[in-house]
């Protein structure tokens, strides 16, 4: 197909539309297989969970304790789809993703729009299937947090403020005018849905971007003409009536955590030991960017060789001040530049409206094969440490589809057709990440919270089933996981808890640094329970490994049947 005929097929809706398929695609495989992930991805399906089972939707908390560190938008969001889609008894966290899967289709759409307008129809495809197949966005496209929603209520301000500021740069940027009010209304739209999803971090992308180009051109004038008068009003009534009913409810204790202990530890250490040089995500970009890593070089090279032009100035002013500033703060976490993404790859999509340059096309190459090698080696770690013959499948396809990806992408680009290599390389990427969230599925040792419910399950002694008294009580393995599976009731205790909860029968789960003293208890209250089952494996979140035992009272009733 000729490129005049691309570009008409993908002109209009037709474009964005299909970036967003492309990031539904990318997305859908970590939503579907991946087990309910440690930490923070359990503790925002329980706290979503017990707003649904309590019908509080304003105090957030993860069993009794207060969760007070982000607003409620990704919680409501949550809320809405699972009572959509399932219901909060089954326990799955398919529906509790649903939200971020749709975050990151709204990024990929917003960035093809965008991107059309300032380079064409293909560029604006490609930047959308470019950022919604990068491996970071696909992953927190599965996993039920902030950070793809994040993405693309960023992504969707940005693309507003860009049609905006181009349009001030061409002198038709006018006050009132209704042909421009669409695109202020995705500003202020974006800018409260991601005040609401993570407080100020989608300002801390926004604010600079504004500042560094009115600095930059010498302008401020443009700045008037963004709707502030119906805009701050909009983004009140978003954010407002919940930040007053959260003020009421908490008697102001969630101000207080939110900013005290929760963003203020970030900004001034390493919170959590989540720490890290300057210049980490710098080296983590060519794997978290797998597979557009071929464009990478191409897109630094065109921010600054064509930094005059107002739209790729537009970019620069993007992604460099919050880059500098994710890169300064002491805190990080691989996932917190996501919101740049969107820069980088309509960079990505301007340097495909040119020839690029031997060093970029060069440097391209090598940058994806060696994210392909970085890919496939922690695949076979995660197959060797942990895997069974089932993974091997799995993880053959992952190693296989990410080297073709990267050999492929780069044999094209170094023989100047650089689109077809993107999008084999964007095909081969997208099966790499299939394979590698089925691969992780097939990691036994890691899901360790499924195996305990499927042990509990297959001796009647879940509390969901009725035929023994809950909650069930667990040593040392306090995961969020174990509770959003098992319940909001779930006993997190010590050996002397868990022999309480046999005396009391109820069944009872200790890990095996607590079996002596578990023992001495249950000599105490003369009930030692008896083992139906050991579920042994790795608590990555501690990185230890464990070793647990389920036991149930002696007046609990024999497993069910599972032939009838």
């Amino acid at each position: 197909m000729t490129r005049p005929n691309l570009d008409r097929h993908l002109a209009g809706w037709r474009g964005p539309l299909l970036a967003a398929l492309v990031a539904l695609i990318a997305g859908l495989p970590s939503l579907l297989l991946l087990p309910p992930l440690d930490r923070d991805e359990s503790r925002y399906a329980q706290a979503t969970s017990q707003m649904l089972e309590s019908g509080d939707y304003v105090d957030i908390r993860f069993q009794e304790d207060p969760r007070w560190k982000k607003p409620i938008g990704i919680y409501w969001m949550q809320a809405a789809t699972v009572g959509l889609t399932s219901a909060v008894e089954n326990r799955d966290i398919a529906p509790y993703r649903i939200p971020s899967l749709l975050g990151a289709m709204l990024a990929a759409w917003a960035c093809a729009w965008v991107g059309s307008a300032l380079f064409g129809a293909r560029a604006g495809f490609l930047a959308g299937a470019m950022l919604g197949a990068t491996f970071l966005l696909s992953s927190e496209a599965g996993i039920a947090k902030t950070d793809a929603m994040l993405c693309g209520s960023v992504t969707l301000a940005m693309a507003g403020l860009a049609r905006l500021y181009m349009a001030s740069r061409a002198g038709t940027l006018i006050k009132g005018d209704p042909s421009q009010r669409p695109w202020k209304l995705m500003v202020w739209l974006g800018i409260g849905l991601s005040i609401l999803i993570k407080g100020p971090i989608g300002l801390l992308v926004i604010v600079p971007a504004v500042l560094m180009l009115s600095i930059w051109d010498r302008q401020w004038a443009w700045l008037k003409r963004l709707g502030w008068g119906w805009g701050l009003p909009l983004v009140a009534l978003i954010v407002g009536p919940w930040a007053i009913a959260v003020t009421i409810a908490t008697d102001g204790g969630f101000w207080r955590e939110a900013i005290g202990g929760d963003l203020a530890p970030k900004i001034t250490g390493a919170q959590e030991s989540h720490g890290g040089l300057p210049g980490m995500y710098v080296l983590l970009a060519p794997l978290l960017l797998f597979p557009a890593t071929l464009l990478l070089p191409a897109a630094l090279s065109t921010g600054w060789s064509r930094r005059a032009e107002p739209a790729i100035r537009f970019l620069v002013c993007w992604l460099v001040p919050a880059w500098l500033i994710f890169e300064i703060a002491p805190t990080k976490l691989w996932h917190y530049t996501l919101p740049t993404f969107g820069a980088i790859a309509l960079l990505m999509a301007a340097a495909l409206t040119r020839p690029i340059g031997r060093v970029s096309q060069w440097a391209g190459a090598g940058l994806a094969l060696f994210a392909a090698i970085l890919i496939s080696g922690i695949t076979v770690y995660g197959l060797t440490a942990f895997g069974s013959s089932t993974a091997q499948t799995w993880a053959t396809i992952t190693v296989v589809s990410a080297v073709t990806a990267a050999l492929i992408g780069g044999f094209l680009l170094l023989n100047r057709e650089a689109v077809t290599g993107i999008l084999i390389a964007l095909c081969f990427g997208i099966l790499a990440h299939a394979a590698l969230a089925g691969t992780i599925r097939q990691l036994r040792p890691l899901s360790i919270a499924p195996r305990l419910v499927q042990t509990l399950e297959a001796n009647g002694l879940a509390p969901q089933q009725g035929l023994t008294p809950g909650p069930v009580a667990i040593t040392t393995f306090h995961e969020p996981s174990f509770v959003f599976l098992a319940g909001r009731d779930t006993e997190l205790t010590d050996a002397d808890g868990a022999a309480r909860a046999l005396a009391a029968g109820r069944p009872a789960i200790v890990e095996a640094d607590d079996a002596e003293a578990f023992r001495l208890a249950t000599a105490r209250t003369g009930v030692p329970g008896r083992a139906v089952g050991v579920v042994t494996g790795h608590n990555y979140s501690s990185g230890d490994d464990v070793r647990l035992t389920v036991y149930a009272p002696p007046e609990a009733p024999a497993a069910p049947d599972p032939r009838r």
